[in-house]
């Protein structure tokens, strides 16, 4: 095995495809988290890559940061259906304030798993999908 080196610009980030909804999600995110978009492109601004019927005004990429994570972003087949499974997006938060803020915001039109308590690691910890099925892991420290 090649050990990695501190200059190895690799980098793992998540791409979420909201299928149509990616634009609602970012404004969602930005209202719930503090989320910044830093780049946005629609399929239409790409004419050479081949975009889903009667989609040119949805996005085809974007990339927004929470905190200093970034997180890509598509409107992806435009299907309509989400189906985020077999993963969660961890946030981790300052105090237990912050982090029933942010639990409560992305929990408005989705579904508490697990809701925000003590737990012997933290001071909160809780699991919750958003609106859109995407399971985020609260931890305040």
């Amino acid at each position: 095995m090649m050990p990695v080196s501190r200059s190895n610009p690799l980098q793992i980030e998540p791409y979420l495809y909201f299928n149509g909804r990616c634009e609602e999600a970012l404004t969602f995110y930005q209202q719930a988290l503090g989320a910044r978009t830093v780049a946005l492109n629609r399929f239409g601004d790409n004419p050479d890559v081949p975009a889903p019927l009667g989609a040119a005004h949805k996005i085809m990429h974007a990339e927004f940061r929470v905190g200093g994570a970034v997180v890509l972003a598509s409107d992806g087949p435009c299907t309509g259906a989400t189906n985020f499974q077999g993963f969660s997006l961890a946030l981790t938060t300052r105090d237990g304030a912050e982090a029933e803020r942010m639990f409560g915001s992305l929990a408005d039109g989705g579904s508490v798993h697990v809701p925000l308590g003590a737990t012997p690691f933290a001071v909160g910890f809780g699991m919750v999908a958003d609106r859109f099925g995407v399971v985020w892991t609260i931890t305040a420290r």
